[in-house]
């Protein structure tokens, strides 16, 4: 096939032969990265390089003296010869991209004059068409993205400042067309010029790009909306632009009005009630310390003369009237206990002092000697091994420590050889230590286990163990104030009881 085109000859080339300086050059055709290929003026091939035949695949046995289309794919001849042809009569020059589906590649053919004939340079360009073709379809993706975004976008000309593109939710948001959108000054869109500012520093390109800028937007209808706008600069179609996107913060602001309002009277009313409890903690403490101290007198002289019927007139007395003498002072002992143990459980929070790391076993000893001295009579192994050491508050730990071993102490009475264990252990958590005092005493049923730290919870009767049921209650007190908790197991050979102690929190 000839190339259908207008004979042309040069000065100084013949019809059918090449000038010699021709002919070293083809001698190097085969040295170029490039597929070359020299045509006759009827579009015959008189010398093609290897890269030439290996990027057309031809698989003719003698190339020289053929038409030039006859040695490429059929496709590319069928869709580009007449072209190609109808082209170089007109121009110097032609260009045109084939692509192989088959091997998915992309060839460049470029056809110049070059008297008597053309030169054909075929390059694989597929890299670079691949790419090509891969931002195109970012474009479109982003282009997409844009357009279905739920937040209003718009993207302004940064020179011109006038609107270049707008997304549905744009339009939308401010009730404008589109095409009204498109080329509006972007300054109509903020009231009284107050966007000048920020127009000024999305322009100067500095730090705030995408850090959000409180203003306000103004809609068709002439409503102002209070918008979060996130700038930042992009390139669209080719001229430097800036991309805004608009969030709607107007409820936000209002519900953020309405829960400082409200805020602030909760406030006032957390204050009130504050106010009211401290004048309660203040009147039960004073109430307290009154009953504590007015009842203290009574009850101290009420059990004095008891005692001095009892020395001085028990020859007069008969049996009875010891017995009840008896229990008058026991009674007065009774209700003495019962209030120092309300005064500890009511003032517990001002009985605390300094924290500091401590033995336990040293203070149990102190505490198991005043035991001893009150009832001399008993034998009971105490064991507390040195070096329990525990980070507390002093004076809480001796509170809670005293009620446990004073309990234990009680319900070993009936044994006739009674012990008390004191030991550490580890907690469930890092850093946790656990207090127990176990004894071998008359225990309790599990099933009231849960209510055996309740306030005046007693699980046994007066007439066998005497008691108020304040003592374990002020361990849990002091257990919570430190951030721990207590529980108690029980079995057949006696009850065991259980303090935490968080030594970081202490």
């Amino acid at each position: 096939m000839a190339l259908s085109v207008e004979k042309k000859t040069a000065a100084g080339f013949g019809a059918t032969q090449l000038k010699q300086p021709v002919l070293h050059a083809l001698g190097a055709l085969d040295l170029s990265s490039e597929g070359i290929a020299l045509l006759s003026e009827k579009g015959k091939i008189t010398e093609i390089n290897a890269q030439a035949l290996r990027l057309l695949r031809c698989t003719l046995p003698e190339s020289a003296g053929r038409e030039f289309w006859d040695a490429v794919p059929e496709q590319v001849s069928d869709k580009h010869q007449a072209s190609t042809g109808k082209a170089l009569e007109s121009s110097a020059q032609h260009v045109f991209l084939a692509h192989n589906k088959f091997e998915d590649n992309w060839l460049e053919y470029t056809f110049r004059h070059l008297s008597p004939g053309y030169v054909v340079n075929i390059r694989d360009v597929t890299a670079g068409q691949k790419l090509s073709l891969a931002l195109e379809v970012s474009e479109r993706h982003n282009k997409l993205i844009f357009e279905v975004n739920p937040n209003p976008m718009w993207v302004f000309d940064v020179a011109s400042l006038c609107i270049l593109a707008v997304n549905r939710a744009a339009v939308n948001f401010y009730g404008i067309a589109r095409s009204t959108l498109l080329g509006l000054e972007l300054g109509a869109l903020f009231p009284d010029g107050e966007g000048a500012s920020i127009l000024r520093a999305i322009r100067a390109g500095g730090s705030s790009q995408w850090v959000p800028q409180l203003c306000k937007q103004k809609k068709k209808d002439g409503q102002l909306a209070l918008v979060e706008l996130a700038c930042g600069r992009i390139s669209w179609n080719g001229q430097g632009a800036v991309l805004v996107s608009v969030a709607d913060v107007t409820e936000r602001h209002l519900a953020d009005r309405t829960l400082r309002r409200e805020s602030a009277e909760l406030e006032v009313a957390l204050s009130n009630v504050q106010a009211e409890l401290a004048d309660a903690t203040r009147d039960l403490t004073a109430f307290t310390y009154g009953l504590s101290n007015d009842l203290q007198g009574p009850l101290h002289a009420v059990n004095g003369f008891a005692a001095i019927l009892t020395e001085r007139y028990a020859a007069v007395l008969d049996e009875p009237g010891r017995h009840y003498v008896s229990r008058i002072q026991a009674s007065t002992r009774q209700l003495a206990k019962l209030v120092d143990d309300l005064r500890t459980l009511v003032q517990l929070p001002q009985l605390s002092g300094l924290v500091e790391t401590m033995d336990v076993a040293v203070l149990c000893g102190t505490l198991v000697d005043e035991l001893r001295a009150s009832e001399p009579g008993r034998v009971v192994a105490v064991e507390a091994e040195a070096g329990l050491m525990l980070t507390a508050d002093r004076r809480l730990l001796v509170t809670a420590l005293g009620c446990l071993l004073e309990n234990a102490w009680k319900f070993t009475s009936k044994k006739p050889e009674g012990w008390i264990r004191v030991a550490l252990l580890p907690g469930k958590t890092p850093g946790e230590k656990v207090l127990q005092v176990s004894d071998n005493g008359t225990g309790f049923d599990a099933a009231y286990a849960s209510k055996i730290f309740t306030p005046f919870q007693r699980l046994h009767s007066s007439a066998d163990f005497s008691g108020n049921g304040l003592g374990l209650a002020i361990v849990k007190r002091v257990a919570e104030r430190h951030g721990g908790h207590v529980w108690a197991e029980t079995g057949p050979t006696g009850a065991s009881f259980f303090m935490s102690f968080p030594q970081h929190q202490a």
